[in-house]
């Protein structure tokens, strides 16, 4: 039985299953993460290590080279390492192959970090272990300040209190705090005091580790009795401490309170937060594991109330650069967008047929179709994101195609008097093959794109995905519903056996819509004719009508070179992120001052009535896993990144942009000026990349791999379309070097050990060679017990000079400047590697020129600046460039298989290499539509737009089937080959415009580019619309005129073989 008959003698199961696929659908769209991008499942994880106080350069050599050599005989699937060494932290990012166990990953880079502890230095702790992905970003960000209480106190808020409870929250990850202060116990040296009493800060340390210890005390049994025993191991106010015994001298005990003051305090700062010029705290809330960024906005939204009731009284809490704002207005302008193209499909398919009844059966296949869809995502895994928004908005204008053909030829058997029932089976019949073919060819072309690899794949599968989907549930729907429906709905009306457009016209004069209906006919009528003579004009003269499409085909290459290529369409999201380097060495107090002025710089050229919140971010954050999970270009306390939401009633943002790179140099010569990625469209396309550009050099050479990136920057500055060049790495930060003369110390019964747990303790705190705690019994928080010479002692290098240094058992102390020499150097900020070897990045971006001309240009500036093979530097080029040019390679390569994948679809149909090859032809005047159009419209080349010429390919080969299958069918009967081909062109010229025409006027709405994030699709609409535009009169006029000339060798065996047809 055909699936037409059953669903005719079956209808209450037709809707019973058709209902229930509604309700699954609804229920999965209600479940389905939403998300601005699909999950970008590239395996890389990240490696956190930390040893405070210690510099870049040995963080490097004594840390993380040893584990990355380990890895190399313990992980498995390795494709790169990346590393960056700062000031106490290092990050090792490792990339694995496609397809790689992250868990077992994970597991192996675990074991050899344990394996290599042993050899790390004293005190370090096993590193944190991450996995990192690109679609992983910051979502929301929530502002703590306080007019009453101090940054140390807001941190320790936002730590003890904001991240646990917000830690619940599914999907959502919280770093550590930014900003403020850490909150620490404090024991403040006095150098004078301890040089008076012969003591050294180790002495301190040393004596508060003895007297503030951990330990249980067990139990002691009395009598029938089992008493736990309690000790007074650390006391349980803070002022005890000062009472803590350190060392007897001359049968003296000191004190800590003669030496040091202690007190609820914080470590140095090295991390500030501004909002709108007040200090405060911020949290970030990233959305990881795949979970959808409006629940977990959402769900930290629902959280804020309660946090707000645990906040002591004066504290604010502010949700900021909430990108669930960004996602919605997408969505909702890919939604609105696809609602729009199925009211304007809605309205030509009711001026070209006449009949409300035969628009709702068609119409009825758009959101089953989709629902349909929506449920095999969700079972396949998918999100909810503008890129499957994207298909089903691209696919509406060609989901009532098949509806449309099968009731056109149903219509046909009516008009021929045969009973309904009969009509709908012979008319289903008759055009099955050919939709089913046309389907095909539509749905074979996005095959392609899931052979892609890298990003590409993961952002345009679930678009292919959708529009496959969605294209064979309306193939299903067309056989089954569309039947059903017109046996119920257009029973009254077929009647005595007379035509629906008969009755359609009888009534036509009680209904206005009628009027204009008769005369659309009447328009199309005369437009009809003038067509067939057109055409035949064109197929009797096939010279001429060749040579003007040849022509036409070789004018469009002429301005191909003149269209910009990028990867993706750029997005005003109303964010800007501009980052701010000061000198290196430029102390953070410093920093802030000039932050304040480059932010007043920022409002009077921007202006306030522009502006929503401005944020200043300084320095590097407290904890290295928030550098691991972030893009920051920071590596000090001499930088930082000024973060500035616009209001929602903005102007341009690119536009404020290039007025800020003018200006801000101008007004502020000292500093560096680049700007990052602000939105989460762009962030997740650098993949954890500062910048778009990044030129990689490396070599075994440090100095001269520098000093070549160096040369890099300048130049690229000198190339018209690259903004913000400037090398990422900072290696000559000054530093003020020590050196200790080991054999006076010797003589002065000194240890190097000594001095420089001395110095680490005066300078930097006993936090890592003495690690201590004290639990505070209020909150019941373990906060650090560090000993410290405060910042305001230590203020100039006499001060460094003059530290106290004692030894074992000693009375006397020394002065350092005694046993040491003290000198200027300099040292890296931060240290990268690329697969173990020094590299240093050259980071830049585009404006006023698309991303395929300045990699042009980058190109030959790299050809002119790279040395010589025997220096050992390698300078690549990778970014989104390299992202844009595999996606490119893939997608061109793409749309060449999807060609064939169609002519060896087709040649299975036909039987025949020579008809597919006629249904081809129109394939190149789609792609040149496709450039006129980005070209009229100044529109770049992206993967959006290549993915809308798959979909052109795909409609202009359905359309062509069309006008092939009845000139065949014509000389069948033994029509000539040229008479053939005007009639097919006729006939089918209604359903080719209607099929072209819908899916055109669909995509006038995405093509608008308007709404949030709506610039992203535009070029896919743009395509489509450019594409269907010169591949319809291809079509119409070409592909006929190419039948008869290819076809004339063969007429006369055709006739003597089809002429019996003919005559019965």
């Amino acid at each position: 039985m055909s699936l037409p008959r059953f669903s005719l003698t079956h209808p209450h199961s037709v809707a019973a299953i058709i209902i229930l696929v509604c309700l699954l659908g609804f229920g999965a769209v209600s479940r389905m993460p939403t998300d601005i991008f699909p999950e970008i499942n590239i395996p890389v994880v990240s490696v956190v290590w930390t040893y405070s106080g210690m510099s870049a350069e040995e963080m490097q050599d004594r840390i993380l080279i040893k584990h990355e050599r380990q890895m190399a005989s313990l992980v498995d699937d390795i494709e790169r390492i990346e590393a960056n060494s700062y000031t106490g932290v290092g990050v090792i990012k490792v990339y694995l192959h496609e397809g790689a166990d992250v868990s077992r990953a994970i597991t192996q880079l675990s074991s050899c970090a344990q394996t290599v502890l042993k050899s790390m230095p004293r005190n370090i702790t096993p590193p944190l272990i991450v996995r990192y992905s690109a679609t992983d970003v910051s979502v929301i960000q929530l502002s703590l300040a306080s007019r009453f209480l101090p940054d140390s106190r807001l941190t320790d808020l936002g730590q003890q209190v904001l991240r646990p409870n917000l830690a619940v929250v599914h999907g959502a990850q919280v770093p550590y705090p930014y900003g403020g202060k850490i909150r620490v116990i404090m024991v403040d040296l006095n150098p004078n005091e301890l040089q008076a009493r012969g003591l050294t800060p180790a002495d301190v340390s040393d004596a508060l580790a003895k007297q503030n210890i951990i330990v249980p005390s067990g139990d002691v049994k009395v009598g029938a009795k089992d008493y736990p025993v309690t000790m007074n191991n650390t006391p349980e106010a803070i002022s005890a401490i000062s009472n803590f015994p350190i060392k007897q001298i001359d049968g003296k005990t000191i004190f800590v309170r003669d030496v040091a003051n202690v007190h609820d305090g914080h470590q140095i700062q090295t991390n500030s937060v501004s909002q709108n010029g007040a200090p405060g705290a911020l949290m970030l809330v990233r959305k990881t594991g795949g979970a959808s960024t409006l629940d977990v906005i959402n769900g930290v939204k629902a959280a804020i109330p309660d946090l707000r009731r645990m906040m002591p009284d004066g504290v604010s809490i502010k949700t900021i650069f909430d990108q669930s704002i960004f996602v919605k207005a997408a969505l909702n302008s890919v939604v609105m967008g696809g609602l729009m193209a199925a009211g304007l499909t809605a309205l030509m398919i009711l001026l070209f047929l006449g009949n409300w009844r035969l628009t709702i059966i068609i119409l009825a296949s758009i959101p089953l179709s989709i629902i349909a869809a929506l449920l095999m995502l969700y079972l396949a895994g998918q999100t909810l994101n503008t890129m499957t928004l994207g298909g089903f908005a691209l696919a509406v204008g060609i989901l009532v195609d098949n509806a449309t053909v099968v009731i056109e030829n149903i219509e046909r058997h009516v008009g021929l008097g045969e009973e309904l029932e009969e009509a709908i089976l012979n008319g289903t019949s008759e055009v099955g093959i050919p939709t089913i073919l046309s389907t095909l060819s539509i749905g074979v072309v996005f095959v392609p794109v899931f052979l892609l690899t890298g990003t590409a794949k993961y952002l345009f599968s679930p678009l292919s995905l959708s529009v496959i989907l969605s294209l064979f549930a309306s193939l299903l729907l067309s056989f089954t519903l569309v039947p059903v429906l017109f046996k119920y709905l257009m029973q009254s009306q077929v009647g005595k056996h007379s035509s629906v457009h008969a009755d359609t016209n009888k009534g036509a004069r009680f209904n206005p819509f009628s009027i204009i209906h008769r005369g659309f006919e009447h328009g199309f009528t005369a437009f009809r004719e003038r067509y067939r003579n057109a055409v035949s004009w064109c197929v009797t003269n096939p010279l001429p009508t060749t040579i003007f499409f040849a022509v036409l085909l070789g004018v469009t290459v002429l301005p191909l070179r003149s269209l910009g290529m990028d990867f993706f369409p750029q997005i005003d999201a109303g964010q800007m992120r501009l980052h701010v380097r000061a000198p290196p060495g430029t102390r953070i107090e410093d920093t802030q001052k000039y932050f304040s002025e480059v932010e007043d710089a920022i409002r009077r050229i921007v202006g306030n009535d522009q502006i929503d919140v401005i944020l200043d971010n300084i320095g590097l954050p407290y904890s290295g896993i928030n550098i691991a999970l972030s893009d920051t270009a920071t590596v000090g306390p001499m930088d930082g990144e000024i973060l500035v939401s616009l209001k929602e009633k903005h102007t341009s943002t690119p536009a404020h942009i290039a007025e800020l790179r003018r200006k801000l140099p101008r007004l502020f010569p000292e500093l560096q000026f680049f700007f990052q990625p602000a939105d989460i469209v762009n962030q997740v396309l650098n993949f954890g990349q500062p910048a778009p550009i990044d030129v990689r050099v490396s070599g075994r050479d440090a100095n001269m791999t520098f000093a070549l990136a160096s040369k890099i920057a300048r130049d690229l500055r000198s190339v018209p379309g690259i903004v913000d060049s400037h090398v990422f790495q900072v290696p000559d930060a000054p530093a003020i070097k020590v050196d200790v003369d080991r054999t006076k110390a010797r003589d002065l019964n000194l240890e190097q050990h000594g001095l420089a747990n001395d110095v680490l303790v005066t300078l930097n705190s006993s936090a890592q060679v003495s690690p201590n705690f004290w639990l505070n019994p209020h909150n019941n928080v373990s906060y650090p017990l560090v000993v410290q010479t405060p910042a305001y002692r230590v203020k100039s290098t006499k001060d460094l000079w003059t530290l106290p240094v004692t030894a074992p058992g000693d009375k006397d102390s020394q002065l350092l400047m005694n046993v040491a020499k003290f000198g200027r150097t300099k040292v890296p900020m931060v240290v990268s590697q690329l697969n173990i070897a020094p590299v240093f990045d050259v980071d830049a971006d585009v404006q006023g020129s698309d991303l395929a001309s300045a990699a042009d240009s980058i190109d030959k500036l790299l050809a002119k600046d790279r040395p010589d093979a025997s220096s050992g530097i390698k300078v690549t080029l990778s970014g989104q460039i390299e992202t844009m040019r595999e996606s490119f390679t893939g997608l061109f390569g793409g749309m060449g298989l999807a060609i064939v994948l169609v002519f060896l679809l087709l040649v299975i149909n036909f039987q025949s290499w020579l008809d597919p090859l006629i249904v081809l032809m129109a394939v190149p005047f789609a792609l040149a539509g496709i450039i006129w159009m980005l070209l009229i419209t100044g529109t770049h080349i992206s993967v959006p737009a290549l993915m809308g010429s798959l979909m052109c390919i795909g409609l202009t080969t359905a359309n062509g089937i069309l006008v092939l299958t009845f000139a065949n069918q014509q000389a069948e009967l033994g029509v000539d080959p040229m008479h053939a081909a005007i009639e097919a062109g006729y006939t089918r010229l209604r359903p080719v415009l209607m099929t072209a025409g819908a899916m055109i006027l669909g995509m006038i709405p995405m093509a608008l580019g308007v709404g949030e994030g709506g610039e992203q699709n535009a070029p896919l609409a743009r395509a489509v619309i450019g594409g269907l535009l010169l591949a319809t009169v291809a079509t119409l006029i070409f592909v006929p005129t190419l039948y008869r000339l290819l076809r004339r060798d063969t007429s006369r065996k055709t006739e003597h073989r089809r002429l019996p047809l003919a005559h019965a």
